[in-house]
Order: C-alpha cells, then structure tokens, then sequence
C-alpha cells in the first residue's frame, strides 16, 4: 500500500495516484480533513488487539502494510463543527496531531519526503546556508525586521535593485515577489510587525523550475512574454513559455548536493539563469508543483513519482519477505 498526504482535490496527487494505478500499484489519497470526524483510527499495543488500523472513505486500511508514502501537502483535522469552545477545539487538534504524527514516525515506511525533514527543508533561511556552502550562487540578501537595516540595504543596491518577499504564501494571503520602489521606502518602517525577506534583483535571461525526484533532474527555462512581470514569473503563467533546459555540471552537483545536505527525495527549484549565462539559486519547495511544466514540456514528473514510490514499495515488501 502507498499512501498519498493531501487533499482529494489536490491534482498532483490524482496525476501521480493515476500513475500508479495504471502500474498496478495500490494506493490512496489521505485527505486529513476527514479525522477525527469522518474517520477512526485504531493503534493497537499487545494483548488481544494488537491492529494499526485506519478507516477512511469506507474502507479499513491495514496501516502494517503501508510500505511508501508521498507527504505532498497535508491537510488540517477536520474538527466536528459542533465543538465551539476555543480551548475544546484547540484540544481536540493537539490531541489528533500528537496521535498522527506518532503513527507516523511508527510506519516502517519510505518517505517521498520525510515529514520532519521537509519541513526543515521549506525554511528559507537555511535553504541559502545549505545552497551557499553546495557552492550555488545566490542573491545578496537580508532578512530583518530593522528598519535601518532594510533601509541600508536597499540604498547600497541602488534604486530598482531591490526585490523584497515573504517566507511564506498561500492561498488567502499570496504575494508575489516585488520591485521595491523608491515611494516604498516612506513605509519601510512597517517592517518592524513582521521580518521581511530582502534580495538584489537578479536580471534573468530566463527563469528555471528544476524539479528533482530522486536521481533524476528536470530542469525547464520559463520565458514570460514580452512586457510581462519581469519579478515573478508566476504572474503570467498564462503568456509563459516553459521548454526543457539543460544545466551546466557544475549547478547539476550543486543542487545533487543541496538535496542530500537538505534530506530531500523530491523538491521543486527556482533558478534565475542571467543574461550572462550565470545560475543564481532563489529557493526550493519540496512540496512545490510541476504539472504547469509537464503539461508544457512533457516531462514526465508524475510518472517519475510514481516510480519512486512504487520501487519503495517493491522493495519494502522484498525486505519484509526475507526477513
């Protein structure tokens, strides 16, 4: 069995769930909105019942069997709506986070990628040490909640030099990356509520996914179109064009390095190749998405997953056997 951690209506979990299925592989979605409310788990220790048992949309996983598992993007409890009281809810969520991230650390499983390590991995501080010391090139940065330190910063890399950007984004709070102005610099002190990520601007010829499953590596150019966002590709998926690329040997061992050092099995790169053929590291995702690249290069990252997880798979079940 290969348990995917996300949401049903996560499409890069259905495109790698697919993958495996046309393999033959058995697997499953865990959609962790489900428990407590919709689903029960049962970990039994010695004595009569000694089951690890898992039942979710009608069926009863054996969780003894479950050899692999994708952490792509877990979801929050689903907490029954009808526990109002704030201490009652936060309760209940703590208790269900200490049970399931036991459980985890109890499957005798391979990890596409460890929990523990990819949460490690998304922090954007020790992303730069780590691709710093692999010996990739990186933007001057600072990272501050000082004033007069952002304000120096931006005034040493000279006017339109600056890009600033927050650790983290998401659905209902996303920001894009942006080109600090000079009428910014009136509001620099808000930096003050919250540390605010600083960078020289990186001039691009393009910019670069790398998204590395395992020993193999696909690295696409993404050119927006002519006029578009120059800060942040991702503001114009739409008019972007991704093709595959390859990387000079000397980036390839820096992110193999990077990956190793971060403990990662799968992670999605963004790389700025400049005018001068220059490769500068902005970060690394492991959870990131690649299905705009495949859909347009016809990489086949899905594919390249579900391998992975079904070899874990095959050769968890040939460890247990000989054993």
């Amino acid at each position: 069995m290969i348990f995917i951690i996300s949401g049903h209506e996560d499409v890069h979990a259905q495109a790698v769930l697919a993958a495996l299925t046309r393999d033959g592989a058995e697997a499953q979605v865990i959609d962790l909105r489900a428990f407590p409310r919709d689903a029960a788990l049962s970990l039994g220790f010695g004595g009569d019942d000694d089951a690890r048992t898992l039942s979710l949309d009608g069926e009863r996983h054996d969780l003894r069997a479950v050899r692999a598992v994708w952490w792509r993007r877990p979801q929050p409890y689903g907490v029954d709506p009808a526990i109002t009281d704030p201490a009652a809810h936060n309760f209940v969520v703590h208790e269900c986070h200490e049970a399931i991230e036991g459980l985890w650390r109890s499957l005798d499983a391979t990890w596409i990628n460890d929990p523990a390590r990819d949460d490690a991995a998304a922090r954007k501080v020790w992303q730069l040490d780590v691709a710093r010391a692999c010996g990739l090139a990186i933007p001057r940065t600072l990272i501050t909640n000082d004033p007069a330190r952002a304000r120096a910063f931006a005034g040493a890399m000279g006017d339109g030099r600056t890009i600033y950007k927050a650790f983290q984004g998401s659905e209902d709070a996303w920001r894009e990356t942006r080109l600090l102005k000079p009428g910014e610099l009136d509001r620099i002190d808000l930096v003050r509520h919250a540390p605010v990520i600083f960078q020289e601007y990186v001039p691009a010829d393009a910019d670069l996914r790398v998204t590395v499953v395992g020993d193999r590596i696909f690295p696409a150019a993404i050119r927006s179109r002519e006029g578009a966002y120059a800060v942040d590709f991702r503001m114009d998926m739409a008019g972007a064009r991704i093709e595959p690329c390859a990387l000079p040997a000397p980036v390839e061992t820096g992110l193999r390095r990077l990956m190793a050092r971060l403990g990662l099995v799968y992670g999605a790169i963004d790389l700025r190749r400049t005018p001068d053929g220059a490769h500068v590291f902005l970060e690394i995702n492991p959870s990131g998405q690649w299905l705009f690249v495949e859909d347009q290069t016809g990489q086949p990252i899905a594919q390249a997953l579900a391998d992975a997880l079904a070899k874990a798979d095959r050769g968890a079940a040939a460890q247990r056997s000989a054993a």
